[in-house]
């Protein structure tokens, strides 16, 4: 296993942003939330998604080898204006993905999203 934590992140719990396995093949990126819990939606579930694209980079991947994805909401009917944002960072790469109403996220934001990246050889 190595771990991937994107130059000047700082990490305030016991988890590593990125673990690689499998030779460096698979990428398992942590739970990413937004620095503003404030922002709406679109803005939130764009600072998550930055903060999974700095994890990549720093494992030599990019959003095109993100295979599976996961978004917590603690509001499923802010879905359809999170999966605009997601869609536009995204663009014509789709992964798997699953989305999941949960009760609370840390700091009070709105958005939690985990991915799982394949690196090419």
């Amino acid at each position: 296993m190595e771990k991937v934590i994107p130059e000047g992140s700082t990490v305030v719990g016991h988890y590593t942003p990125g673990i690689l396995v499998e030779g460096g093949k698979i990428l398992f990126i942590s739970g990413q939330i937004p620095n503003d819990a404030n922002a709406d939606i679109k803005i939130q579930t764009k600072q998550a998604l930055e903060k999974i694209e700095k994890i990549l980079q720093a494992a030599g991947a990019t959003k095109e080898n993100v295979v599976k994805v996961t978004v917590f909401l603690t509001d499923i009917s802010q879905f359809s204006d999170m999966n605009q944002t997601y869609a536009e960072f995204f663009g014509d790469h789709k992964p798997a993905r699953a989305a999941i109403q949960v009760a609370a996220l840390p700091k009070g934001v709105n958005i939690e999203i985990e991915a799982i990246a394949v690196l090419p050889s």
